[in-house]
């Protein structure tokens, strides 16, 4: 099935799949945050950030096409991600925002340490790596603003 002229691609391909599958989850855990959070700022918030994550999923896809590959589109459903989303929901399902903000913080933190691996494994090449680098700007900038709202809910906190 795999055609072997794009065979040095294979590994490239493997990468940005991960990074999908991990990114997929993480639109997952804000979009059910999102509808669960009482906070109408918080969930406001999640909603921009699964938006913001959907572009970085399509660039990811089209860098697997354009590479030949076939890209994921199941979400990770496997591992370490899918058992943080799975406490992602049983915090949500508590609804105590203190604990879904930590949950989504957790997920982040997973994610831009996928993304931070990928960019230091040496698979990457030219325009892959450029995309994966926009891509990890905006995993940058959610992981960022999780920790100044955990850290802020934290300095509130009675």
């Amino acid at each position: 099935m795999t055609d072997h002229s794009d065979h040095n691609h294979s590994d490239e391909i493997s990468t940005l799949n991960t990074l999908i599958a991990t990114t997929t989850d993480s639109i997952n855990g804000y979009e059910k945050s999102a509808g669960e959070i009482k906070d109408q700022r918080l969930a406001q918030i999640f909603r921009q950030r699964a938006d913001d994550r959907q572009k970085v999923v399509q660039n990811l896809r089209e860098e697997v096409r354009r590479l030949g590959g076939d890209p994921d589109d199941s979400g990770s459903m496997l591992g370490h991600a899918h058992q943080m989303f799975e406490s992602l929901k049983s915090a949500v399902t508590g609804g105590d925002e203190k604990s879904i903000i930590d949950e989504v913080e957790r997920g982040e933190d997973y994610l831009k340490e996928k993304f931070e691996t990928a960019l230091n494994s040496g698979t990457l090449s030219g325009q892959a790596r450029s995309v994966v680098e926009q891509c990890y700007q905006s995993v940058r900038s959610g992981h960022d603003q999780m920790s100044e709202l955990k850290h802020g809910m934290e300095t509130h906190a009675s």
